[in-house]
């Protein structure tokens, strides 16, 4: 996990991991100087990390010599990459068992920035979280969340909440 600073609550974007058919997983740098950041993680996030990184220690243990540490937070049972088709099919099993919408990952993202902006956050700030290359990328992708619908948001939110 040496992507996670837990001392300073920061999580350090540094590389990228792509699925290639014909070469498997390919490690890259980001595509953008924006894209390798770091970002400011809240206690809670933290915490899940600890709690992670412990049953991780334990998965270690269990693989014995089949584990080739590689620094990856979230990886398979021998500390590979994660394969892309099953983390999608345990977020679909996640979203059914919590009786939330099904959505795909990159709704979460999209919902945070958009949650964000409805919070009055800095569109600098989100830019920033996001990795986006420019202010102007953010802007143009979220430009739709106005006052307006600042309301209607939390409500839908509290919404989607309150079932859980």
């Amino acid at each position: 996990m040496d992507s996670v600073d837990f001392e300073k609550s920061v999580l350090y974007v540094r590389r990228t991991v792509t699925w290639i058919a014909e070469f498997g997983y390919v490690e890259s740098e980001p595509k953008t100087k924006a894209s390798r950041r770091k970002i400011a993680l809240p206690g809670v996030v933290i915490e899940a990390l600890k709690e992670h990184q412990e049953r991780q220690k334990q998965a270690r243990i269990e693989a014995g010599d089949k584990w080739q540490e590689q620094g990856i937070v979230f990886c398979n049972i021998y500390s590979g990459f994660f394969n892309p088709g099953h983390a999608w099919y345990l977020f679909k099993k996640l979203l059914r068992k919590a009786g939330l919408p099904d959505v795909r990952l990159h709704d979460l993202r999209h919902s945070v920035a958009t949650v964000l902006i409805a919070a009055k956050v800095d569109l600098k700030t989100v830019q920033e979280l996001l990795g986006h290359s420019s202010i102007a990328v953010t802007a143009d992708i979220y430009a739709h969340v106005v006052p307006e619908m600042q309301q209607e948001i939390v409500d839908k939110m509290d919404d989607l909440f309150k079932r859980s």
